[in-house]
């Protein structure tokens, strides 16, 4: 087949600058191939190099006692005790998941848990942050049930639990939601493997499924904004097949215990190209590829299409040459693919063999290292105004705004598409805040929370890039956890803009600062940018993925609130309104200031409630709605009302933070008093739990019909 000619209007839609282009010509001395110009588009691609925040991300906090392997691979690792290390990833899956909703959240999934298991473990658990457009726009219903129904319908069939996350709405998604997937597994901790080949003349080895065209040109797909083209990058979409996948796990698994494998890579973004380069790169080593060996399951690929598809279920491996039989009889237990497609070499090239024609020849080491890196322009974020005053409100209407709200309702409707329980080992469902799973055959367990409040960073980048990380925090800390290590989804615009880089480089600010003050380090992640459409970017959401261990379940806060039990609250309320879920949802209003996040008052009141957990029954981080809210969830929860004493609004829906709302007995109520007096952390008597009404203040309201609407709202928006 005849290969196109390199044109500027070729170049400009494999998403390289002019600049870029040139760069590509001083390196190799001479015009690309077709082949060579995809491949360095794909590696070029924001999606694969970090080209714009490779710079901000170095500045991360990223290390600690706790951390086998940070940022870098396929996962980032965390030892937890006894010889065990928790594997995760968080990852975006947006751009197709807005184009063909049910497989790009499907292979999204996919694609995390690869992550997860490239590494050596077993996937224990999953969760997925969502944003989606209005409930009014024409295209978020569609939108929704396609996401839900494909993050439901691979992980279920795959047998990992769904065990958290979270669902919002606003009109900035409207012409591009996010689907965030983040997978968490286990391994010994010194069976971790890693992608960097080692050694010459070492078979190159390709695993699992057939490539065919689907998902070519996927990654730079993803590093684009959408226009009225969007309904041709269908094609770019992948598309999975969970059973196929959970075959790969198990001859992954069981490979990896033959020990054959040298080093291991998934094929995600850029699929053969990116994996390729990336083991070679590592280990400083060449890598020949033949792709007639390549299975196909599509008739003439080319070699272009070949380097570029993403479909799904694929692995690279670098395979001890004496194992090989050992390798391929386990893959063909699997009824799975195994094929040695080349081999590594001594010199820094990336060659590409296809019939008797070489379709590429580059540099391997320039694909990855030479990558461009910008420092672009940026502008900070200008401070908020101040808010204007909050016209009177009653508080029962505002709670009715909250509850009846689908950013606030209960999410029953989407988590139980999604298999909670399989596994066995899953100890705390979705809907009470963190998810908790059972470490097998310990008594340990680990919970796992997702956190983000977009309207903050749009406000303030560098505040609600610290709320983020504190709210996940606390959401560990609420279960009784101690906090590991995070992993970042970053979901921008378009970073060419000032502004929108101004976002990008607050929000690390803050959540680099937030991560270092509570020893809180980001070992894993994902940037995504160019999430606009039509010029209209997203709210900026720079979604934190957390893990924290619970040395035995008995440390577990898993309560309910009983009949009696006193309503206390850890933390000091301002009552801070601004950008607040009341404001958003009962005015319509985005104004006013995040609110400030202490650090270190974040970490006295999350250690104080995690050293008195056998005083506390229930316990709640507050975080969107305030005490309202989070009394209502806790105790609607429980099938019970509750009363709070305070009538004003901003003590009941204001968005202070470092807080938590905890029932304890009456007795054991009088002893935390006592123990935060002590302790000089601030402790309140707020109300109680009890009764079939909510009072808050002089207003109230039967439980049965709040109930009915915050059970109720999730599917009357969406489904």
């Amino acid at each position: 087949m005849t290969e196109p000619a390199i044109t500027d209007d070729l170049i400009a839609a494999h998403g390289l600058k002019p600049d870029e282009y040139q760069r590509i010509l001083t390196i190799i001395g001479r015009k690309p191939t077709f082949t060579e110009l995809g491949i360095f588009s794909a590696m070029w691609n924001e999606h694969c190099s970090y080209k714009s925040s490779k710079k901000w991300l170095r500045t991360l906090h990223t290390t600690g006692p706790q951390v086998i392997c940070g940022p870098g691979e396929n996962a980032g690792v965390v030892d937890i005790g006894d010889g065990q290390a928790v594997v995760f990833k968080m990852e975006s899956h947006n751009h197709p998941s807005y184009i063909e909703p049910y497989q790009g959240a499907a292979t999204g999934v996919g694609g995390i848990l690869r992550d997860v298991f490239t590494m050596g473990a077993r996937p224990i658990a999953a969760m997925d942050s969502l944003s989606f457009g209005l409930p009014s726009h024409p295209k978020t219903a569609h939108l929704v049930k396609g996401v839900v129904e494909g993050i439901g319908g691979y992980g279920n069939a795959f047998g990992v639990p769904n065990v958290g996350g979270e669902v919002r709405f606003h009109a900035a998604y409207n012409g591009n939601c996010l689907v965030n997937a983040f997978a968490a597994g286990l391994a010994d901790s010194d069976k971790i493997f890693y992608s960097a080949a080692s050694g010459v003349g070492m078979p190159v080895v390709y695993l699992g499924a057939k490539t065919g065209r689907d998902g070519v040109g996927g990654a730079t797909m993803a590093s684009a904004e959408f226009d009225d083209t969007i309904e041709e990058k269908r094609p770019t979409v992948q598309v999975g097949d969970p059973f196929t996948e959970k075959c790969l796990l198990e001859a992954c698994l069981e490979l990896m215990a033959s020990d054959s494998v040298i080093s291991i890579q998934d094929m995600g973004a850029a699929g053969l190209t990116c994996s390729a380069v990336e083991m070679g790169d590592k280990g400083g080593l060449g890598i020949r590829l033949q792709l007639d060996q390549v299975p196909q399951r599509e008739a003439n690929m080319t070699a272009y299409e070949m380097m570029l598809s993403e479909s799904q279920e694929r692995m690279l491996m670098v395979l001890k040459p004496e194992k090989e039989a050992v390798a391929r009889a386990i893959f063909e237990k699997w009824d799975l693919d195994f094929a040695i497609v080349g081999e590594t070499i001594a010199e820094d090239r990336f060659l590409i063999l296809h019939g008797n024609e070489v379709k590429a020849d580059l540099p391997l080491a320039k694909l990855s290292s030479s990558a461009p890196e910008y420092d672009r322009p940026w502008v900070p974020t200008p401070p908020a105004p101040a808010m204007a005053p909050v016209a009177a409100i009653d508080p029962i209407a505002g709670l009715k705004a909250l509850i009846g709200s689908p950013n606030h309702a209960h999410k029953a409707w989407v988590w139980e598409q999604y298999d909670c329980q399989v596994g066995a080992d899953t100890v705390r469902v979705p809907g009470l805040g963190a998810g908790v799973v059972r470490v097998h055959g310990t008594a340990k367990a680990l919970a796992f929370t997702s956190d983000v409040t977009p309207r903050y960073v749009k406000a303030n980048p560098y505040e609600g890039g610290k709320q983020a990380v504190a709210e996940a925090w606390r959401n560990l800390t609420a279960v009784g956890a101690v906090p590991l290590a995070a992993t970042d989804n970053l979901n921008f615009g378009n970073p060419e803009k000032p502004e929108i880089m101004g976002q990008f480089v607050g929000a690390i600010k803050g959540i680099g600062e937030a991560c270092r003050a509570l020893d809180f380090p980001i070992v894993s992640g994902n940037v995504s940018l160019y999430n606009e459409t039509d010029g209209k970017g997203i709210l900026p959401t720079p979604t934190i993925g957390a893990v924290g261990l619970l040395a035995s379940l008995g440390d577990l806060i898993a309560g309910r609130p009983h009949e009696g039990d006193i309503a206390l609250l850890i933390g000091e309320t301002k009552g801070h309104l601004g950008q607040s879920a009341l404001l958003y949802e009962a005015f319509g209003r985005e104004d006013g200031d995040a609110p400030p996040v202490d650090l270190a008052l974040e970490r006295r009141n999350g250690d104080f409630l995690r050293a008195n957990r056998a005083l506390v029954r229930a316990a709640t981080d507050l975080a969107d709605g305030g005490l309202a809210l989070a009394a209502f969830e806790m105790a609607e929860g429980a099938g019970l009302g509750v009363t709070l004493d305070a009538g004003d609004i901003p003590a009941l829906f204001g968005e202070d933070q470092a807080r938590y709302l905890v029932a304890a007995d009456p007795g054991k109520a009088e002893r935390l008093v006592a123990a935060a007096s002590a302790a000089g952390v601030v402790l309140a008597r707020v109300g109680r739990f009890g009764g079939q009404a909510v009072h808050l203040g002089a207003a109230s309201a039967p439980l049965a019909d709040l109930s009915a609407l915050y059970r109720g709202a999730f599917a009357a928006a969406v489904a």
